[in-house]
């Protein structure tokens, strides 16, 4: 097959991408491409950070700032949107200007080795208590509220420690 004739295949793969991509694929344009990402430094009056637990092949295990890719023709406010929405489970306030702008780049990983990630600062009453149902503490998507950075940040968060 040719690679017209492959794209052709994938095209058929694909009902939707701004909803998201086959996993398989995904990992394929991971490996030949980099991926635009937005994450989210929610704080609350008290300045306590809010984290989320991550155990995967790709990031590690620890805690992270919560995050996802842009999609197709999804603009970055929309991203934000929808991540606090699927991770956080509510809404937040963020400030659409963003704070940081990093590429990450990890030459161990085959897949998701390459990142642009986009830090946006944004903010979640105090009164919001993560509901956590069914997880435990190191269950991957355990959310907590943190009064400063913790040791066992994922690597690839380091670079938010200071505006932790």
């Amino acid at each position: 097959m040719d690679i017209r004739g492959a794209i052709e295949c994938l095209d058929k793969q694909i009902m939707n991408p701004s909803t998201g991509l086959p996993e398989e694929l995904f990992l394929f344009i991971s490996r030949v491409t980099p991926m635009v990402n937005v994450d989210l430094l929610i704080k609350d009056e008290s300045e306590r950070v809010l984290l989320s637990w991550r155990h995967d092949q790709f990031a590690g295990t620890g805690w992270h700032v919560p995050g996802g890719i842009v999609r197709y023709q999804e603009s970055m406010e929309k991203r934000l949107v929808k991540v606090a929405e699927t991770e956080i489970g509510t809404a937040v306030e963020f400030d659409p200007v963003p704070i940081a702008i990093n590429q990450i780049i990890d030459d161990q990983l085959e897949a998701r080795g390459h990142f642009i990630s986009i830090l946006y600062k944004c903010f979640l009453s105090d009164k919001y208590t993560p509901e956590n149902i069914g997880l435990s503490k190191k269950d991957a998507g355990y959310l907590m509220w943190h009064d400063a950075c913790p040791e066992n940040l994922i690597k690839y968060h380091e670079i938010y420690r200071k505006y932790m």
